[in-house]
């Protein structure tokens, strides 16, 4: 099972960005974003369930990122706006075959597989 990301680079602040993830192989239940900047530990940043379409959020993009997936179910997008550049990270796909729960879905155990990550700068 492989997981590509795609759409990072530099964008300006305030800007928009949209990330993609494909997973070649399998579909999964839950599919979601971390991310981790310099220094920092990773953090969570969305999921979205394959079943009923529930979607999580982190804190700290509430109301300015939305995750949504295809109907093949084996691509999953995040859409990044008002960006900040404290939003500058590597963002990394997971995916897990476990249908995440609020207790579960921000842990990085959770998830089975790991994209290589895309880096997302957030600079002027």
């Amino acid at each position: 099972v492989q997981l590509v990301e795609s759409g990072g680079g530099l964008v300006q602040p305030g800007g928009s960005l949209k990330l993609s993830c494909v997973s070649s192989g399998r579909t999964f239940n839950t599919m979601g974003w971390f991310r981790q900047a310099p220094g920092k530990e990773r953090e969570f940043v969305a999921a979205i369930r394959s079943g009923d379409a529930h979607r999580y959020y982190g804190d700290s993009v509430k109301g300015r990122a939305t995750i949504s997936r295809d109907n093949a179910k084996t691509t999953v997008y995040l859409q990044m706006n008002s960006l900040k550049p404290e939003d500058t990270a590597v963002y990394y796909c997971a995916a897990s075959r476990l249908n995440a729960i609020a207790s579960s879905v921000r842990r990085g155990d959770t998830y089975d597989s790991w994209g290589q990550g895309t880096l997302v700068t957030v600079s002027s």
